[in-house]
Parts: C-alpha cells; structure tokens; sequence
C-alpha cells in the first residue's frame, strides 16, 4: 500500500513499544518506509534484534519492559541520544488472554493492566522532555473492548478503556505541543491478537459475522492509520480514537453469541 509520499516522515525519529512483532512491528516498518528513523523496544532481546534487523539496517531493537518506568525511560534516553528527539511516539504493548471473571486470578488481572495501561502511562510520561516539541506524535494502541464491554476480557476492557481516557487526558494536559490520539485496530488477520480472540472455526465466525466490511483488517491497513494520525494530515486532530476495525464495532450487537463460539 502507497497511501502516502515516500518520503513524508524523512528527518523524523519514531519509536514503537512492543514493536517487535505482530501490528507494532508493522507500524514500525511502515514509518521506515517513508523516510523515519526507528527504534523498537520490545522485553525479549532476540526479538527486538531481529525485528530491528526486518525493519531496515539503521532501525534500533532494544529490550526493555513497558511496566519498569525506569527501563522503558532508560530506553527512551539511549534512543534520543543515538538517533535525535523523539517526533513519534507509539505504545502498543499488550498482553490478553480469554478467562471470566471467576476464572482469573487476582495477579492476572493485574499483569494484563499493567502492561497494557500503567506500560502506556510510563511510555507516555517517560517521553515527554524527549520530544521535538511542537509537532510531536503519541499514538496508543487500544481496542474495541474499551467501549464494549465483553464476556471473558474483564481485563482488557477495564485496561483499554483506561488508555482511551489517558490518551483525552495527555491530549488536553500537553496540547498544543504535542498531538496524543489513539488507534482502536478490529479483527487483523496474521497477528497474535485474533489467534487467541478467536483459536478456532466458530469463534472466527462469530467474529467475521460482526464485520460491516466482511473481510479481516491488515497489518498494513493500521500502518497506514498510524501514518495519518502522525502526519501534517492530522495536525488538527487530537484526543481521538481511530477505529481501524471495518465496521466491526458498530456491528457488535450481541457479545454472548461471540463468547459461545469460544467456549
């Protein structure tokens, strides 16, 4: 896809929490395509060196755990020393898995809000003195569950409704200097999210049945979400959360016949 120039984000420096794989790892290869220098942070050193090695020969892959503020903000630092200020600033980080409420334990709950808002929070917060300012970039990367509620995702709604409201907090807190909006991605083929949303046949169906476009999103289509959001197309936008999902969303009706299908 060549939605844009190829050489819109030359001169900019990106980093992407958790891009080591799967719609981060996407997101950061795009912002290398058009012009940006990049780095990926990510908690398995293995994989942020090889997805530094996919994403081009000058990108950075360093390991640092989004829930330790002083590894994520060490991280930061050595970045903006090795490749300039911060313009762009992606958190991804996730962690899910399918469990009701009566079914999870304490301690998974919170290791699934930790990684996923308070690792938002502390790349966030981390950034801030870092940044080209004006003009910078934060983009989250949330998800549907933040705004309906779903059986057996306890945790991920009450985490990914946390990141909406901090990306409308940061947007009001740090405007005009900075842009903070969010990307809420839908059903995306190939990636680690759908694998464990929806393991098997029924499951993909009741999924694919909530599509207004009735096909899966690509990796390549958030990219491209990611892009306008932190390109001068977007420079009147903040504090807003980007459905990428074809219609998914609206066409989310009935949660209990999703949940059937998984269990």
């Amino acid at each position: 896809m060549n939605t844009f120039t190829p050489h819109l984000l030359v001169g900019k420096t990106a980093f992407v929490a958790g891009g080591t794989s799967g719609i981060n790892l996407g997101i950061a290869k795009r912002f290398a395509a058009l012009g940006a220098r990049v780095a990926v942070v990510g908690r398995d050193p293995d994989k942020a060196a090889r997805a530094a090695a996919e994403i081009g020969d000058d990108a950075l892959g360093l390991s640092a755990d989004v829930r330790d503020y002083d590894a994520i903000r060490a991280a930061m630092e050595s970045i903006a020393d090795q490749l300039g200020a911060l313009d762009i600033v992606v958190s991804g980080a996730a962690g899910n898995f399918l469990a009701p409420i009566l079914g999870m334990s304490a301690n998974a709950f919170r290791t699934v809000v930790d990684i996923d808002l308070n690792g938002t929070f502390n790349v966030f917060r981390g950034c801030h003195d870092l940044l080209n300012r004006p003009g910078a970039s934060l983009i989250a990367i949330t998800a549907g569950q933040a705004v309906n509620a779903a059986v057996l995702q306890a945790h991920a709604c009450a985490a990914k409704a946390g990141i909406n409201q901090l990306v409308r907090v940061l947007a009001l807190e740090w405007g005009p200097d900075v842009r903070v909006n969010g990307i809420s991605p839908g059903p995306i083929a190939d990636t680690e999210g759908m694998k464990r949303l929806a393991p098997d046949e029924a499951a993909q169906e009741a999924h694919y049945a909530r599509i207004a476009m009735k096909r899966w999103g690509r990796i390549d289509e958030v990219a491209e979400a990611a892009v306008f959001l932190c390109s001068p197309a977007a420079s009147y936008v903040t504090g807003t959360i980007l459905d990428c999902d074809g219609g998914s969303q609206i066409g989310n009706a009935s949660r209990i016949d999703l949940a059937r299908g998984m269990t």
